[in-house]
């Protein structure tokens, strides 16, 4: 079953607001960003740590909802471990 992806905003270091979305495809995530509402989505090839944990949040806020499986919390936050090992989930 497609999912749809799941999206929120968060502020650059510079302080410009960003719109981020990821989404799943073939079990990667894949991260996109825009400054505003009408520009083009840009893929963000190395999402900081701040994006991983708002995906994962959301995905743990999803999975009553079933539109995720705990699985699939599971294997995001393996994917964080191996990306950033010295945070503690």
């Amino acid at each position: 079953m497609a999912k749809a992806e799941i999206s929120w905003k968060r502020r650059a270091p510079d302080g410009t607001k960003l719109q981020m979305y990821a989404h799943l495809v073939g079990g990667e995530w894949r991260f996109y960003m825009r400054t505003r509402r009408y520009e083009r989505w840009q893929p963000v090839e190395e999402p900081p740590l701040e994006d991983w944990l708002a995906l994962l949040d959301a995905v743990r806020r999803l999975i009553p909802r079933r539109r995720y499986e705990p699985a699939d919390e599971a294997h995001l936050r393996q994917r964080i471990r191996e990306r950033f090992p010295e945070v503690d989930l």
